[in-house]
């Protein structure tokens, strides 16, 4: 251990070395995976203002756009399910008929239309992916939307995954 009664450069020495593990320890490969089942929040709308006389506040109406992106340079992937759900959990559609491929680095993208009211304040997508192989985890985003006139407001979401993929795996099933 360095006491404060040992010189100077022996400290900055120390802390330079400890910085260093840090940096490298920071730069380890993220952990790969095989398929994942990920949450995504969705703002179909969002509330803003004061609450009125009846104790609603305004609210503003957004587009959406998920964006599932392969972030492996070498290998594809398959995303199995996109599912679209409400503020209460309840299923509003799942946005593929069969699964997608996408190529290593490639991207698909997923909108909820800006007039589309159902989702709610709480809505979310559930992206079921896999891959052959453990590959780089892909990035899982939703861009929101408002814009009138001179006016915009935009931000973006970012997945959570909530657990690893099982095998043949279809979107939850409501209770």
């Amino acid at each position: 251990m360095i006491t404060p009664s040992q010189p100077h450069s022996l400290r900055i020495f120390a802390l330079a070395l400890f910085l260093l593990v840090t940096d490298a320890q920071a730069m380890e490969n993220p952990p790969l995976a095989m398929g994942q089942m990920v949450y995504v929040p969705v703002y179909s709308s969002v509330l803003y203002g004061n609450v009125n006389e009846r104790g609603q506040a305004k609210e503003i109406l957004l587009s959406a756009m998920l964006s599932v992106r392969n972030t492996d340079p070498v290998h594809g992937m398959t995303i199995q399910s996109v599912t679209y759900y409400d503020t209460h959990g309840t299923r509003l559609r799942e946005y593929l008929n069969q699964p997608k491929a996408l190529k290593p680095m490639g991207s698909a993208d997923f909108f909820v239309e800006y007039r589309e009211r159902s989702g709610g304040t709480g809505a979310n997508f559930v992206v079921t992916w896999r891959a052959e192989r453990p590959i780089n985890q892909p990035i899982m985003e939703t861009v929101h939307l408002f814009s009138w006139g001179a006016q915009s407001q935009s931000f973006i979401s970012r997945g959570q995954v909530i657990r690893p993929a099982q095998e043949n795996e279809s979107p939850i099933k409501q209770p």
